[in-house]
């Protein structure tokens, strides 16, 4: 954003109104001597209104570029998916269950724990993108029907991946909420194949993504048909190996309170740490996020993906998960 100055105006008094107002301002050099003087509004400023800048004494005028995500701007507020409301000020989401859906059994033993402890959406992998080619990558077509019929045996809503454009129309079939991984977040053309489907899309943020190319990868999901989509912070590469990733929760806060947008946040993958994903949990709640999507295991010592990470069911009530609903107690 520009903030264009009268030619009276004394600039100092602008960019100290400006500072005050929360906004980090650059003055731009004029080449010519009757050009206006510009001040350049960097990016990590503070949401104010463009009454509020021409309201400042000796401002003109200002300039802004349109937004490159107007789908997602316009996306209505609480997102609704599967009947479930996710926005800043609804009541948090639980969206929990194992990486990977391993057989009938376990998915039906856990999705009746899940739901005693108010979770309203089963998570669980049948196609499984994992970085070694010897790690067990899922059950495919089959177990989703296991993680369908363990959903509905519990009253619980279904999201689980989509891993290629092969795999849609069976996920789609399956899921209320088809995620997105971190690693196809610019997978555009899945995206689109996606969008088309006419889905709610849990989008992940790719492990290096900026917010700007993340919300752009969600807009292809809106301009392919999808009705809306919930992104899903699940944390960055950093350079400190004593948490698996880290979780950005300044984008949580902007996104949710700034720009009203639906954030789950993934404090399992996080982490890779099950005794962080509790404290983390409660923090992106602070922050603003709309639900959290935890890794649970009934025995997370016999898990064959992300044990390691995974809570018990019931220790979901240490986050002050929301209260189990009338027939699932």
């Amino acid at each position: 954003m520009l903030v264009v100055l009268r030619k009276e105006a004394d600039p100092g008094a602008v960019e100290r109104a400006l500072a005050g107002a929360g906004l980090w301002c650059r003055r731009l050099q004029a080449r010519a001597g009757d050009t206006p003087t510009q001040l350049w509004v960097l990016p990590f400023s503070q949401e104010v209104s463009a009454e509020a800048l021409l309201a400042i004494d000796g401002v003109a005028a200002i300039a802004d570029s349109p937004s490159p995500h107007p789908r997602l701007d316009a996306q209505p507020r609480p997102a609704i998916v599967a009947g479930v409301r996710f926005g800043v000020a609804e009541a948090p989401v639980l969206l929990a269950g194992p990486c990977a859906v391993e057989s009938a059994a376990q998915i039906s033993e856990l999705a009746r724990r899940l739901a005693r402890q108010g979770v309203r959406f089963l998570r669980g992998g049948a196609f499984k993108p994992r970085s070694s080619p010897y790690a067990f990558r899922g059950h495919g077509v089959e177990a989703l029907g296991w993680l369908r019929r363990a959903a509905e045996e519990n009253g619980l809503g279904v999201v689980t991946e989509a891993l290629g454009e092969g795999d849609v129309d069976a996920v789609v079939e399956h899921a209320d909420l088809v995620q997105i991984g971190s690693r196809n977040m610019q997978n555009f053309a899945l995206l689109r194949a996606c969008g088309k489907r006419a889905r709610p899309i849990l989008l992940k943020r790719g492990m290096a993504a900026t917010l700007e190319e993340w919300r752009l990868a969600a807009e292809h999901c809106l301009e392919a048909g999808a009705p809306s989509v919930l992104l899903c912070e699940r944390g960055l590469r950093g350079f400190d190996g004593e948490t698996r990733n880290l979780l950005d929760l300044g984008a949580v806060a902007l996104l949710a309170h700034v720009h009203g947008l639906p954030v789950v946040v993934d404090p399992s993958h996080a982490s890779g740490r099950r005794d962080l994903v509790v404290p983390l949990s409660r923090a992106a709640l602070a922050a603003g996020a709309a639900g959290l999507l935890i890794e649970t295991h009934a025995d997370p010592s016999a898990a064959l993906s992300d044990g390691p990470q995974a809570l018990l069911p019931e220790e979901l009530a240490r986050i002050g998960a929301p209260a189990p609903r009338e027939g699932h107690s």
